[in-house]
């Protein structure tokens, strides 16, 4: 008996990257019983990380890690995003990101709900989690590689429509404007599709007026008419300037070319 928990522990060491967290639920799908992972702790090779999940006995895994064991193991979209996704891909080079203090921003599905182990953990950063469905949790996510692994974060378009649905009241417009601004190497078709999908009309309407002050050459080659910018005007920033476009009241500072 010994002989195969070794046998099925050094298995489950070989398939996991090390770093990762690992949910009891999800070691119970893959064969391995809860006496059995209680064995693994009293032997020394395992040990709680909070309530439904564990790591290796030596490691401390950082958010990344915890991360990884929602989206490989339960399935979730939740996912680095807004500011945080543009600072990990290095489209924020002037914020300052100090990992000791920055807050880290999770985006997820409107019905997915981080779980206690992750949520209790004290990570290095403050964890701001924001589930939203004003898009598709499945589009515009890239690859972001971490030493043993990799989880999906959100690309730079998708990244800069999170931030600006969080503004004004969680983040501020001018800093979108300023990091829309380092985004001059946007893939038109992947913008166009993220617009189209987008059911925010606020995010919709920011992201195009921002783009077409900034005069990013991808821009000319979005076509609008394929998307739905609503109707009535909506008001940003109140007491800021109007732009009749596209309807919105902003910052007056914003307005460097005429509508």
């Amino acid at each position: 008996m010994v002989t195969e928990n070794t046998t099925k522990i050094n298995q489950l060491m070989q398939i996991v990257p090390p770093g990762v967290v690992l949910q009891a639920s999800w070691l119970t799908d893959k064969g391995y019983s809860t006496d059995l992972q209680k064995y693994y702790r009293k032997s020394g090779w395992l040990r709680s990380f909070g309530t439904g999940a564990m790591v290796r006995l030596n490691e401390e895994p950082g958010y990344e890690g915890g991360l990884y064991a929602l989206q490989k193991q339960s399935g979730l979209s939740v996912h680095v995003g807004g500011r945080s996704a543009l600072a990990l891909l290095g489209k924020a080079h002037y914020l300052e990101m100090n990992k000791a203090t920055a807050s880290l921003w999770l985006f997820g599905g409107e019905e997915e709900r981080l779980p206690a182990w992750f949520r209790k953990h004290n990570w290095a950063q403050k964890i701001m989690y924001r589930p939203t469905s004003f898009l598709p949790q499945e589009k515009g996510l890239v690859d972001y590689a971490v030493a043993n692994f990799s989880i999906k974060v959100s690309g730079p378009a998708r990244a800069i429509l999170e931030c600006l649905y969080l503004a004004p009241e969680k983040f501020d417009l001018v800093e979108c404007y300023e990091l829309l601004e380092n985004l001059n190497d946007l893939r038109p078709g992947q913008v166009q599709e993220l617009l189209e999908l987008c059911g925010s009309v606020k995010v919709k309407r920011l992201f195009l007026f921002m783009a077409e002050q900034l005069g990013h050459s991808w821009f000319k080659l979005i076509k609008m008419d394929n998307i739905d910018l609503g109707k009535g005007k909506r008001s940003i920033a109140p007491g800021g300037s109007f732009v009749p476009k596209y309807q919105i009241t902003v910052p007056s500072n914003l307005i460097r070319n005429e509508q």
